[in-house]
């Protein structure tokens, strides 16, 4: 049902520009495709805060992964971006808007940045473009985002962002690199009806 929803159908094709970068759909037949994104996903830095349920450990698993997520944006459950430099093309990181629940109009973010693009706000001028994209054009009400506790970097691009801090839930992610312990993680969230936050300039 998607009563407090624009047309979902968009999620698969749609094209984010501004600050600097491109938000595209990431695409299973691409080879640098499938290896930025295995290079995401088995970077030490992403699994010391990061444990999916299936993880990606060659490239066999990153093109199945990206397949998934393709099939995803098609049903209109969620929508994968490859942040792009809009000048240069090469890949910076990943954001996605997931779980995207049409009738109350509400949707969690994620992201990750590669190694070598961090330092220069790449994390926060994404969410800043998918917040204002999937208020705008999706029409959601509420975007949320959660990272395990102790990640201060991205409990500052959250606020930055204005994704206002709402609490700690308890146990909620797993622990690095393990299935059966849990850690805390820190609540994010903000509304369409919340003051827009300041520009932050590329860097």
């Amino acid at each position: 049902m998607t009563a407090n929803l624009r047309d979902l159908k968009i999620l698969s094709t749609a094209r984010v520009t501004g600050n600097g970068l491109l938000l595209r759909p990431w695409d299973p037949d691409s080879g640098a495709d499938v290896e930025a994104w295995l290079r995401g996903n088995t970077d030490p830095e992403f699994r010391r805060w990061n444990t999916p349920i299936t993880p990606v450990t060659d490239r066999a698993a990153a093109e199945d992964s990206l397949r998934v997520r393709t099939a995803r944006a098609l049903e209109g459950s969620a929508a994968s971006f490859v942040i792009e430099d809009a000048g240069s093309g090469t890949p910076l990181g990943h954001i996605g808007i997931n779980d995207i629940r049409p009738f109350m109009a509400t949707a969690r973010v994620g992201y990750w940045v590669l190694p070598e693009a961090r330092g220069h706000g790449v994390a926060t001028r994404a969410l800043g473009l998918v917040a204002d994209w999937g208020f705008g054009e999706l029409g959601l009400h509420r975007m949320e985002l959660d990272h395990a506790v102790g990640h201060e970097v991205s409990c500052r691009v959250a606020e930055r962002c204005g994704f206002r801090y709402e609490g700690t839930m308890r146990g909620a992610v797993f622990q690095a690199g393990r299935k059966d312990a849990w850690r805390d993680a820190h609540l994010h969230a903000r509304l369409a009806t919340d003051p827009a936050p300041k520009p932050h300039p590329k860097r």
